[in-house]
């Protein structure tokens, strides 16, 4: 029996890491004196895995990084012009116009009909409050829950509080590690629908072996899926 859906928010309802790709790509062409793109690259991954735990998910997080990087790669010697362009295009993605991934939208109305949908999502407050409104999806959701972290008792307490139990629910992402594999373990199904770049720290190996696990090539699919999922079975 399936009652509740929750749906993942960035890649997987609207373009995300494309601009984390492009921003990241100005950093290191305003790093390129400094350090080789290879060399920048892990040392920006480093700081990210380091902060985490302080800045959590999102942007800010990410500028900050970025910023922390380029002091270290210079020795302190970074101009303030680069900071200052650092610090701007953090803003420009905070400010970046939402651009929903393909039949989204309809996919999303079409469960909504007839289950209850919710939108779960981490990272800055602000940012995905603001990326859920300008998406014009806000009123399709019965919830939205925005969490610093993905774990299966976050996802148990979410589906209690919006459904009737995470057995009973599935959880729709991008990301096997936030996504999917955290869901299952609290007893839910977990769709993984890939989107074509995935962050680093998000990366993790298909639960290929587990039997309400499934992947989707795109978000069009999951009608089709559930209602193979809910088809009563011959007796």
């Amino acid at each position: 029996m399936l009652t509740t859906i929750g749906f993942d928010a960035d890649d997987t309802l609207w373009q995300n890491e494309t601009f984390f790709r492009l921003t990241q790509e100005r950093f290191t062409r305003l790093l390129a004196d400094h350090a080789e793109p290879d060399h920048l690259a892990e040392r920006l991954e480093a700081a990210e895995r380091r902060n985490l735990g302080h800045y959590g998910f999102g942007v800010k997080g990410f500028t900050l990084s970025m910023i922390e990087t380029a002091i270290e790669v210079t020795e302190a010697r970074v101009p303030a012009g680069v900071i200052a362009e650092l610090i701007a295009a953090g803003r420009e993605m905070l400010e970046h116009p939402i651009e929903l991934l393909p039949q989204v939208r309809s996919t999303v109305t079409a469960l909504a009909a007839e289950y209850r949908v919710v939108l779960i999502t981490k990272g800055d407050l602000l940012d995905q409050e603001r990326k859920l409104a300008q998406s014009g999806l806000g009123d399709l959701f019965d919830g939205v829950e925005i969490v610093s972290h993905k774990t299966p008792d976050a996802y148990r307490a979410i589906f209690a509080r919006h459904g009737t139990g995470a057995d009973q629910a599935m959880m729709v992402g991008n990301s096997l590690r936030s996504d999917v594999i955290p869901a299952l373990e609290a007893g839910s199904w977990g769709v993984h629908v890939p989107h074509g770049l995935t962050w680093a720290l998000e990366a993790a190996e298909p639960p290929l072996g587990h039997r309400r696990f499934h992947v989707l090539e795109t978000l069009a699919g999951l009608p089709d899926l559930i209602g193979q999922i809910t088809a009563p079975r011959n007796s």
